[in-house]
């Protein structure tokens, strides 16, 4: 069965992009240039409406799911049978990725250590919720998603310090792209330019 995807934004997003295999237009939909966190499961729930008998997945991080995770309410009262599959690395894990690639390892704000149950708070909404940590157990926990008529939401646990590349440090060019090779190289700690240091500190302030 050809599935609709959806995604948030985040390295979730990014995997999803370099891993799964589209043969067709229409059926990718993510906020790409302007990083709209947040965005992934209102338009699978209007996908879902729309296409009642295809399957949409929407693909979450664990801290993006938690700006609309109330959407999930309506899929409930409409019946509409979208499978929310959450990357969950208990990290904002493009955040801390760039922290710990670019900024010296300095954790701020990105490690997310109060994190609600994301099951049960699936079964609130009265979707289906189920978690999986053991990659044995991932074939079957899919297809058990699949396989369902009703909103659902998986939580996979997956390595909490994964990174996602390639990575484009700030004020850098293409060309200066950081590869999983480079990325753990002493140099890396200094590879975002004065001017990359400037553009962040206006955008902060």
């Amino acid at each position: 069965m050809r599935a609709y995807v959806t995604t948030d934004v985040g390295q979730h997003q990014m995997w999803a992009a370099q891993y799964y295999r589209f043969d067709e237009p229409k059926y990718w939909m993510t906020s790409d240039d302007l990083g709209t966190v947040g965005y992934g499961l209102s338009p699978a729930i209007g996908v879902q409406i729309g296409h009642p008998d295809s399957l949409v997945v929407c693909i979450f991080g664990d801290a993006s799911i938690q700006m609309s995770i109330q959407e999930l309410a309506t899929a409930v009262q409409h019946n509409a049978p979208v499978k929310i599959f959450i990357l969950n690395n208990r990290y904002m894990g493009t955040i801390r990725q760039w922290q710990q690639l670019l900024y010296g390892n300095r954790l701020s704000h990105s490690y997310t250590e109060s994190m609600p149950d994301f099951v049960k708070l699936a079964q609130a909404y009265g979707a289906v919720g189920i978690h999986c940590s053991k990659p044995d157990e991932l074939g079957d926990k899919i297809q058990q998603m699949i396989d369902s008529d009703k909103p659902f939401l998986f939580n996979c646990h997956v390595d909490n310090l994964e990174n996602c590349f390639p990575m484009i440090p700030s004020g850098c060019a293409h060309n200066d792209m950081l590869l999983p090779d480079e990325a753990y190289d002493e140099a890396v700690a200094n590879a975002i330019s004065a001017e990359g240091q400037i553009f962040v500190l206006k955008l902060i302030f």
